[in-house]
């Protein structure tokens, strides 16, 4: 019998101190749903409450979907990850990047990591603009020669490959509804929100919207510039909401996140449906090369980036070999294969914690593993 009020504790804590307005949190252990906790407001301005089916911006979490995509495709052998995205994506051989390879986007390594000059929202939803602009791009440092986090076009970039690898050529959101959320028995892990869905997702705010933002000219801005700044003025916005934008925009409910997650922390299967080998996703929690390179677009911090895209161990996860995903504002989603564990947390109160202890997230990412009678490993 699993005590969930450790849980259920944590998030009502995190709401009373004004951290946070609505939680879900959504666990599997063994392939089976253990906890599945929600409380809060989704639109604190006209008091409606959290529901089991309440929707969530999560934000760079959606890399390891897109991510999880371009697997599936090397599962099927119609993607090499050494060879040039070029292969699939002429275009993008402009500027000197024709050397630059699947694994060099998957890991960070590509070049690309700024958004193009002039993007507004609306071009951001434009797919084919973004595409055409990211692979006319100079890179910034040669191909496989430097780490420079993708924080936004690693989504337009995984997503080109997933497409042109694809014999029906499927945009990368429709790709994942029947690759991934079909299979999985998944209805809402959207890259693209249809309009039926769209009265179900949270109103987000965010706590840090009075704090400067960095300078315009720091790569970090650059990489995520003010005019489609992962924040609720842009990404509350329904056009932008109903656009797949592959690394940054997805909306998920945190039940389905959690199965996503699942999947993976069992192997790459779950339900007696296999999506990748085993073999392959225990490749997952091996760190890329220059792992622990400080990465100029995060004001030089290292980014512990596994070989398959994913985020690896860490303080926030309860293992060092579990693989994870953060998003903008302390979303976040992790696979701990070790103890076939996957946790998804999604909320609509942003907030960047400067210091672990004023973390709002990881008392309630605590609260699982205790309940759960699991060993935080980190």
């Amino acid at each position: 019998m699993i005590d969930d009020g450790p849980v259920r504790a944590a998030i009502r804590a995190a709401i009373d101190a004004g951290h946070e307005e609505a939680v879900h949190v959504a666990a599997y252990h063994n392939g089976n749903l253990c906890i599945d906790i929600w409380d809060g407001l989704a639109d604190p301005e006209k008091g409606i409450p959290a529901a089991a089916d309440t929707l969530y911006n999560v934000y760079s979490v959606t890399k390891a979907v897109a991510a999880t995509a371009l697997h599936i495709q090397a599962e099927k052998g119609l993607v090499d990850y050494d060879a040039p995205i070029a292969d699939y994506w002429p275009e993008f051989a402009q500027n000197g990047k024709d050397k630059a390879t699947v694994r060099h986007a998957l890991t960070h390594r590509a070049g690309v990591p700024l958004m193009p000059e002039g993007v507004t929202s609306e071009l951001m939803c434009d797919s084919q603009w973004m595409a055409s602009q990211i692979a006319a791009m100079e890179p910034l440092a040669r191909p496989g020669e430097k780490t420079l986090y993708q924080s936004m076009t690693f989504g337009w970039i995984i997503g080109e490959i997933v497409q042109r690898s694809d014999p029906r050529k499927r945009p990368l959101g429709q790709f994942v509804q029947d690759e991934i959320a079909q299979p999985l028995g998944l209805k809402d892990l959207w890259i693209g929100l249809p309009d039926a869905v769209a009265s179900r997702v949270a109103v987000m705010s965010n706590r840090n919207e009075n704090d400067p933002p960095p300078p315009e000219a720091t790569l970090y801005a650059r990489s995520m510039p003010h005019a489609v700044d992962l924040v609720p003025r842009v990404f509350g916005r329904p056009d932008v909401q109903r656009a797949c934008i592959a690394g940054v925009g997805g909306i998920f409910s945190a039940r389905d996140e959690a199965r996503f997650w699942a999947m993976l922390a069992g192997g790459g299967e779950l339900d007696g449906v296999r999506l990748l080998s085993a073999d392959r996703v225990a490749s997952f929690s091996n760190i890329r090369d220059n792992g622990d390179e400080p990465d100029p677009v995060m004001f030089g911090m290292p980014i512990p980036i596994s070989c398959g895209g994913y985020w690896l161990g860490g303080h926030r996860v309860s293992n060092p070999r579990a693989i994870w995903h953060p998003g903008a504002g302390g979303s976040i989603g992790w696979a701990d294969p070790d103890q076939n564990l996957a946790i998804a947390i999604c909320h609509n109160r942003m907030f960047n914690a400067r210091d672990p202890q004023d973390d709002p997230i990881l008392p309630i990412s605590k609260a699982i593993i205790a309940s759960l009678g699991l060993e935080w490993k980190s």
